[in-house]
């Protein structure tokens, strides 16, 4: 086994997840550690840079522990990330700033500015992203002229500008190597698709200096390798990194135009890979790019829903209605039928295809007779209707969907799953391991040291757990569509 070890390190809103997997991709341990968010006004969430490291480097360490390997076993390192999330930090790897986590919605403000002055069209059709707070252009905006002295720094050369890729190739290099991969280069709105190159205009837009930013590379390669971090030994290759909705798509073996899945994290992400075609979305939807291995760069449509498994943490810690996530599926079955309860998940507004930052969760339809398994359950079905929404969307610029694969937390809820299949039409295919994320970094780094001789040596060792196939009738299906988009029509307002 010595010599065929990776270890993945997903990077993600709420916590880090470590896995040490062999060259079948079988997990010989894993570990996740969560650590805190900031939120230091209404709208704003951030994250410090100590808590993530902590948690990088507890989770690696328990990983390690749990696979009874030793470190100097694993050959490779694949790394992906929360992508939109924005990092500030000086040559010694040192934040200059709490990092901005996506969720953020302190420049919604700066977005309607640029929205007005016309710019949206050209920038979708530069960066296949719309204007929107969610992505890191405007960010990085906000950093330059609220962090004292960032400008100047960033003129400099002493301040970076990077996604959290980049800040932790840079960690774990002791400061070498300032890059990021297309796929995270891709969700900033400086990255001009066609080329896979940052854009002059763009940069000027959001006056962002190039020369602050990362060298975007491709997502399978040696980057750097591991120096001076204590827990791993000097030496290791850091050979692959991706966005982890892309890691996800890669992980999940959807190598091929028309091949689509859906991750359910703290968000639901569903990408649906167009192969080296770009395809520009009529319908919401954001093209993006799905990975970059040599010369080859694929594309992928996208489609983002802010709260998935973030609603039920927010029954657990907001309203109390469960102690632990795993308790809402069981809550949720002690009813057959919610009626016309409807909840619309926008606690950070609504993502695709709305695109409405402003919008608020809603819970609508509610009666004395209600309960907390009324609640749960119509919790489950907004997180899966708003998909339906998104998938649907892509199915206008991209043809018809006839198989949906799953992943992620949440995927492991089989209610919810049947609730999804039942709602799209189509079966869902879930992976026996839903941590695909991780799987694909793992993936992507096996591929540029040869532990993996091919795409489709990943593709053999991908395994399917279980099958959802839809039950529900026509009409009934319909009647919570309608419902649906009535409600979200309210929490639009």
């Amino acid at each position: 086994m010595a010599g065929k070890l990776i270890l993945a390190i997903d990077q993600g809103t709420t916590g880090t997840t470590a896995l040490v997997v062999d060259d079948k991709l079988t997990v010989r341990g894993k570990a996740t550690r969560e650590f805190r968010q900031v939120f230091p006004q209404p709208g704003q969430v951030e994250h410090e840079a100590s808590a993530i490291w902590e948690s990088v480097e507890a989770s690696v360490s328990a990983a390690l522990k749990a696979s009874s390997s030793s470190p100097s076993e694993i050959a490779a390192i694949g790394i992906t990330n929360q992508r939109e999330t924005t990092c500030l930090f000086d040559r010694k790897s040192q934040p200059l700033h709490n990092f901005i986590v996506w969720q953020d919605r302190r420049t919604a403000a700066r977005c309607a500015e640029l929205k007005a002055r016309g710019l949206e069209a050209m920038v979708k059709q530069r960066t296949g992203l719309v204007l929107d707070p969610y992505f890191s252009g405007t960010k990085m905006q906000w950093l330059l002229e609220n962090v004292p002295g960032a400008r100047a720094k960033t003129k400099a050369g002493d301040a970076l500008f990077g996604t959290i890729d980049t800040w932790l190739v840079h960690k774990l290099s002791g400061g070498k190597v300032h890059v990021t991969d297309a796929t995270n280069a891709s969700r900033t709105l400086l990255l001009d698709l066609a080329s896979v190159q940052w854009n002059d205009e763009l940069l000027s837009i959001f006056d962002v200096p190039k020369t602050a930013l990362p060298e975007v590379r491709s997502s399978s390669e040696i980057y750097a390798v591991t120096r001076g971090i204590g827990f791993l030994p000097d030496g290791i290759p850091i050979a692959g990194i991706a966005g982890d909705q892309q890691a996800a798509l890669f992980g999940q073996a959807c190598f091929s135009a028309g091949e689509a899945k859906c991750t359910y994290g703290t968000g639901a992400f569903m990408l649906l890979h167009t192969g080296t075609r770009i395809v520009p979305s009529s319908a919401g939807l954001l093209t993006t790019i799905a990975s970059k291995i040599g010369d080859e760069v694929c594309y992928a449509l996208e489609g983002a829903a802010f709260i998935a498994g973030a609603a039920v943490q927010w029954l657990r810690d907001g309203l109390g209605l469960i102690t632990k996530a795993s308790e809402i599926e069981a809550l949720a079955r002690s009813v057959d039928d919610v009626g016309d309860i409807c909840f619309v998940p926008a606690l950070a507004g609504l993502g695709a295809p709305h695109w409405r930052p402003e919008a608020r969760g809603l819970l609508c339809g509610l009666s004395r007779d209600s309960h907390k398994g009324h609640i749960a359950r119509a919790v489950l079905e907004g997180m899966a209707l708003q998909n339906v929404e998104v998938l649907q969307a892509m199915t206008k610029d991209a043809g018809a969907l006839k198989v949906l694969k799953v992943d992620g937390g949440a995927s492991s809820n089989n209610l919810l799953m049947q609730m999804q299949s039942d709602f799209l039409d189509v079966p869902c295919v879930r992976p026996q391991l839903v941590e695909t994320t991780a799987l694909g970094a793992a993936a992507l780094a096996g591929l540029s040291t040869g532990i993996f001789s091919s795409k489709d040596a990943v593709k053999q060792v991908w395994r399917e757990d279980r099958t959802f196939t839809p039950s529900m009738a026509p009409g009934r299906r319909q009647e919570k569509i309608a419902l649906w988009q009535k409600a979200v029509q309210r929490a639009a307002l």
